[in-house]
C-alpha cells in the first residue's frame, strides 16, 4: 500500500515536473499523460474535470481578446503608462497597484504584460532596479486574480461561499481590501529590505558595458484605434453587469427570484455577449481575434488547467479519506494550514480556480462544514489568497516575461531555482493578506 502511494505520487509530481520543463502549454500536456499512467497501469480512476473552471476562463478570454483586437487593452495601457511616468519615484507602488487593478478588471494577470517594458523604463530613469517594481507587479496580478469579479477562481469560491451564508458583494469587497492593502505592504517591506540602486547591480554594469542595455524612452506611442474606447466600455459594462447580476441572485438579497440562469452561465454568456458587441460595434474581424496575444496566451492556459487540475483531482480523489483526515485534524487545530494547503498545491496545479476546485471540498467534508454548520466557513475566506502561489516555482509566463524584458539583468533566476526576485514578495503578499483576511473575515 505504501509502495503504491510512493509510486502514484512519483507519477503526479513527475508528470508535473516534466511539464515544467517543457514549459508553456505541453504542461497541460503531461498532466494527461500522468493520468494516462495513474489509471492505466496505476488502477486510479480518472478525477472530474473542471470544466466549468475551463469555460469561464476561455468566455473570459474571447472577450478580452476581443477588446485587445479593437485597440481597448492598448488603451488601458496608455492611461497606466501615463500614470507611471508622471510619478517616476513611485514606480514601486504604482506597479503593483496597476497590476493588481488592471487584472481585477480584466480577470487575467497576463493584462501585465504590456506594462513591462514601461515599468523597466521608469526604473532605470530613476536608477531603481526593475527586478523590484516588476517582482511586485507580476504578483500583485497573480493574487489580484482572487479579487476578480470575472476571474474562475472567485466565481468558484463565491458559488462555494454563498449557500453558507456569505453575501456576493461581501466577499468581493473583503477580497479587495484585503489584497490591495497586502499588495502595497509587501511593496513597502520589499522597498526598504532591497538594495535599489541599480548603479551597483554588477550583472547590470557587465551587460552596460557590453551594448545591451537600451534607453527605450517612450514606449507606447501609437494612436487609439477608433473602436478602443468602446471596446473597454463594452467590456467593463459586462463586468458591472456580471457583479450586479450575481449580487441580485445571491440567496440573501434575492432581487431576482426563481433564478432561471444560474450564476456560472451569466458570466459565461454576458461574457460572450460582449465579445459579440465589441466585435460588431468596433467592426473588427473575428478572424484576427485568434492572433492576439491574450486569446494565445489564454487558450494555453484553458489546455494546462485542463491537464494539470484533471491530474490533480486523479490523484486527490484517489487519497481523498486518507487526504481529508490530515487535512481536518490540521486545519480544526491550526486554521492557518488551510492556507499552506491552497499555497503548495497551487505550486503544482498552476492554477487558481483549480487548487480552490481541488482542496475546497475535501476542507468542506473534512470540518463537517454545511449551510447548517457554516462557522468555520470564515477560514475559506480568509485564506482564498494563498491559492495565488504560482510565483514559486520560476516558470509562470508572466514571470519569465518579466526576466526576459528587463534588459538590465537584474530580474534573474538564480541556480537554485527558488532564489528569484519572485519569491519574496509573493510570500509577503500571501501572508499579510490571509493574516488580514483572518482579521476582518469573521466580522461578517
Amino acid at each position: 500500500m505504501v509502495f503504491e502511494l510512493i509510486l502514484q505520487l512519483v507519477v503526479f509530481l513527475g508528470a508535473i515536473f516534466i511539464g515544467i520543463r517543457l514549459g508553456g502549454i505541453a504542461i497541460g500536456y503531461t498532466g494527461g499523460l500522468g493520468v494516462v499512467i495513474l489509471g492505466l497501469f496505476l488502477g486510479m480512476k480518472p478525477g472530474n474535470i473542471p470544466w466549468d473552471v475551463i469555460l469561464i476562463i476561455a468566455a473570459a478570454i474571447a472577450a478580452i481578446s476581443a477588446m485587445q483586437q479593437a485597440g481597448g487593452l492598448d488603451y488601458m495601457v496608455r492611461i497606466t503608462e501615463r500614470i507611471l511616468r508622471a510619478h517616476p519615484k513611485f514606480i514601486n507602488y504604482l506597479a503593483p497597484a496597476c497590476g493588481w487593478l488592471l487584472t481585477i478588471l480584466a480577470g487575467t494577470g497576463n493584462a501585465v504584460f504590456s506594462l513591462m517594458p514601461v515599468v523597466v523604463d521608469v526604473a532605470k530613469s530613476q536608477n531603481i532596479k526593475p527586478s523590484v517594481p516588476l517582482s511586485l507587479m507580476v504578483v500583485s496580478s497573480q493574487i489580484g486574480i482572487t479579487a476578480s469579479p470575472v476571474s474562475a477562481a472567485v466565481v468558484y469560491m463565491s458559488g462555494v461561499l454563498e449557500p453558507l451564508g456569505w453575501n456576493y458583494p461581501v466577499l468581493i469587497g473583503i477580497w479587495i481590501v484585503t489584497t490591495f492593502i497586502a499588495c502595497m505592504l509587501t511593496a513597502f517591506i520589499v522597498s526598504i529590505i532591497t538594495p535599489l540602486d541599480l548603479s551597483k547591480d554588477s550583472v547590470y554594469q557587465e551587460r552596460l558595458k557590453a551594448g545591451l542595455v537600451k534607453d527605450e524612452g517612450e514606449i507606447l506611442h501609437s494612436k487609439d484605434k477608433p473602436g478602443a474606447k468602446l471596446s473597454v466600455i463594452i467590456f467593463l459594462s459586462a463586468v458591472l453587469c456580471v457583479v450586479f447580476y450575481a449580487t441580485a441572485i445571491s440567496d440573501n438579497i434575492k432581487l431576482i427570484s426563481p433564478v432561471i440562469v444560474k450564476r456560472d452561465e451569466a458570466i459565461m454568456s454576458f461574457l460572450l455577449t460582449a465579445a459579440a458587441l465589441i466585435t460588431l460595434f468596433c467592426k473588427i474581424e473575428p478572424a484576427k481575434i485568434l492572433d492576439t496575444s491574450v486569446f494565445k496566451s489564454g487558450m494555453t492556459a484553458c489546455v494546462c488547467v485542463f491537464g494539470v487540475a484533471w491530474l490533480g483531482n486523479t490523484f486527490v480523489a484517489g487519497h481523498e479519506q486518507q487526504i481529508k483526515d490530515l487535512a481536518g485534524e490540521w486545519v480544526r487545530d491550526y486554521p492557518a494550514m488551510l492556507a499552506v494547503a491552497f499555497f503548495f498545491a497551487s505550486t503544482l496545479l498552476y492554477s487558481q480556480a483549480a487548487t480552490a476546485k481541488a482542496i475546497t471540498p475535501i476542507i468542506l467534508t473534512a470540518l463537517g462544514i454545511s449551510a447548517t454548520n457554516p462557522n468555520d466557513s470564515y477560514m475559506l475566506v480568509a485564506c482564498f489568497a494563498a491559492v495565488s502561489a504560482l510565483f514559486v516555482l520560476p516558470t509562470y509566463p508572466t514571470l519569465l516575461g518579466a526576466v526576459q524584458m528587463d534588459d538590465t539583468g537584474s530580474t534573474r533566476i538564480g541556480k537554485f531555482i527558488f532564489n528569484h526576485p519572485f519569491f519574496i514578495p509573493g510570500i509577503l503578499a500571501i501572508v499579510i493578506a490571509v493574516i488580514l483576511g483572518f482579521l476582518i473575515a469573521p466580522l461578517f
